[in-house]
């Protein structure tokens, strides 16, 4: 390598990156002549030959691995502590070469310091790192259809991971396919925000022999940098919970704007989480059903399945989704898997190239208890997968087949209608202690001078305590001809006295409007969700285009005649108000009831307590 760089200079060739390249057999090359041990060899200097060593680096690749991790400014820090000379000498002690410690154990050591350091710093390991078992599960599942396909010899096959951190899934995927097919070939991509774990997977990708050029720095969402690129798989473990503000304006823009000519055009999630945002991205690079379809998997927690009532964003997201009939499945994971949390997960996996009998449907995959104790715990994992679970996994679901671990639904029965239930408004106008006092109360009229208020007040008195009107219609023109004679007539102190008169009674004629339709009480109103009538493989952009239809309507009557009419026959259905809503409602339909224990053995167990409490009193008194 040396004598090759040497014998370049001086010839004119500017680009000497290729041939220097060749010559090493890697995408990478150092023409310092120093190495670790040479630079404890001059120690007032250490600082100045590291710094120079790391310039020696090609800048092709790995000097941007380097710069990352600000390396320079690392190095005159250490140095300046005195720590540098130790800290070399140390790392010279260690055989690290790839052929001792593998790139696996090399991502493993960095993401259980990123853990570290992250629960000291209180920030969210969980954005780097996750569990190898995980992604293996994810893997298998992912590649599960596909295995004949995968097994022929020279295949080629594409993967991206928007949110890669370490290449944790880029790498075990790419194991998974070469132990399917060792002549088959996986080109991996990847984006990662975090400067210093993306250094670590693209020069992770290096050492592979992976094209590290496939591997992005920055905000997936605002700098996407395989824009216009299509993939046939596509993992993912984005963050959880994480709120997408900064990035709110650029996001909304290409919404409003581009639509589904851009990636966010089925709507946006609230704020505080950007999940659903990481999955509209994935689905943009599908590959069209015709060049062979894609395959992907997503981890989230538990927010996605439904969060969001029906209209939202995140309804609509998923009312997108199942109505393209893109979702295949979701499985329920353990709690406790990840470092740094605890809380429960789920594998989402789509696909625009379903087998038949998968069509119209999704599987629910229960796995939460599909786990092995951890022998000593890490972070918030306490739980791993062992592999002969994950075996059982995936056999279950490759088996497609209903038991009481796997649900097999129709697309349309995570859809329901949002219904707004109406009741007419009925009420009674009286002069009484609380319709004064509320009427008093009222902004509009404590605002009018002293002497217009009294002669209001005194006016209303004065109409006694009996009901006034039956009919509103009639009311309101004597409130209008007592304002007008008072010289204070205006439209809000008419409908002042009217609100602060009325009373519900039940036994009133419903109150109209001028067209003679009832009139709704807001304080009776309620919501029914219908479920949605078959078939639902069908996206609308528009979905009052849905709601208009008969099939909708007779739906909704239906509904109202065997579960609302028969206890509040005078309700009706606000149909403007109707929305489609489609949620993931898994723990519902994997529950199972357990009867409580007997009260004879609760009660025995509570005077065996007693005793023992008492022992240990009467230890302490003696």
């Amino acid at each position: 390598m040396l004598e090759r760089s040497e014998a370049l200079r001086g010839t004119g060739i500017e680009n000497v990156g290729p041939v220097l390249r060749a010559v090493s057999g890697e995408q990478f090359y150092n023409t310092s002549r120093l190495d670790l041990p040479r630079l404890l060899d001059d120690p007032a200097n250490i600082a100045d030959n590291l710094v120079g060593y790391i310039h020696g680096f090609s800048a092709e690749g790995a000097r941007d691995v380097l710069e990352r991790f600000d390396f320079p400014e690392q190095v005159r820090r250490l140095d300046r502590s005195r720590l540098l000379y130790p800290v070399v000498a140390r790392f010279c002690e260690i055989d690290l070469h790839p052929q001792k410690v593998s790139n696996l154990e090399m991502g493993y050591l960095y993401e259980e310091l990123v853990r570290r350091f992250s629960e000291l710093s209180n920030e969210t390991a969980g954005e780097h790192f996750t569990p190898r078992e995980v992604i293996r599960l994810m893997v298998n599942l992912l590649f599960i259809e596909d295995d004949e396909t995968l097994a022929r010899p020279g295949v080629v096959r594409t993967l991206y991971d928007p949110a890669c951190g370490t290449g944790g899934m880029l790498t075990v995927a790419e194991d998974h396919l070469r132990e399917l097919n060792p002549g088959a070939r996986l080109e991996v991509f990847g984006q990662e925000l975090n400067a210093e774990t993306y250094a670590v997977c693209r020069s992770d990708m290096m050492l592979k022999g992976q094209d590290a050029s496939h591997i992005h720095y920055g905000n997936s969402f605002t700098g996407d940098g395989t824009r216009g690129q299509r993939f046939d798989y596509m993992l993912a473990n984005p963050p959880f919970g994480v709120e997408w503000k900064k990035v709110k304006d650029e996001i909304t823009a290409e919404h409003e704007t581009a639509g589904f000519e851009g990636r966010f055009g089925a709507g946006l999630p609230r704020i505080n989480d950007g999940s659903l945002l990481f999955l509209q991205h994935m689905l943009s690079k599908m590959k069209p059903g015709r060049d062979g379809g894609s395959r992907l998997a997503i981890v989230f927690n538990g927010s996605p399945l439904f969060t969001g009532a029906a209209g939202s964003g995140e309804s609509e997201i998923r009312r997108w989704i199942i109505e393209n009939d893109w979702l295949e499945a979701v499985v329920a994971l353990p709690d406790q898997l990840f470092y740094n949390t605890g809380i429960s997960t789920y594998f989402w996996v789509l696909t625009n190239r379903k087998r038949s009998e998968r069509q119209g449907r999704v599987q629910l995959l229960d796995a939460r208890e599909s786990w092995a104790k951890m022998r000593k715990s890490l972070g918030d994992k306490r739980k791993q997968i062992s592999p002969g679970q994950i075996d059982e996994i995936t056999r279950l679901y490759g088996a497609f087949e209903e038991n009481e671990r796997s649900k097999i639904f129709p697309n349309e029965a995570f859809g329901f209608m949002r219904i707004t239930v109406e009741r007419p408004l009925r009420l009674r106008h009286q002069v009484t202690d609380d319709t004064l006092i509320a009427l008093e109360a009222d902004k509009k009229i404590a605002a009018l001078e002293p002497d217009a208020r009294d002669q209001i007040l005194d006016t209303v008195r004065g109409w006694g305590s009996t009901t006034l009107h039956s009919d509103g219609g009639a009311l309101r023109k004597q409130v209008s001809a007592s304002l007008k004679a008072l010289g204070v007539h205006k439209k809000p102190l008419e409908n002042a006295l009217m609100d602060a008169l009325a009373v519900r009674d039940p036994d009133a004629d419903p109150a109209t409007d001028k067209n003679g339709n009832p009139q709704p009480d807001p304080d009776l109103r309620d919501h029914e969700n219908v479920p949605l009538p078959a078939p639902a493989n069908r996206y609308d952009h528009d979905p009052a285009d849905r709601l208009s239809s008969p099939d909708h309507r007779t739906a909704i009557e239906d509904y109202i005649q065997a579960e609302v009419a028969p206890y509040v026959p005078d309700a009706w259905v606000d149909h403007s108000k109707t929305r489609i809503g489609y949620e993931i409602p898994l723990t519902r339909h994997f529950y199972r009831y357990m009867p409580p224990r007997p009260l004879e053995e609760i009660d025995a167990e509570i005077k065996q307590l007693e005793t023992e409490i008492q022992q240990l009193l009467n230890q302490v008194t003696e």
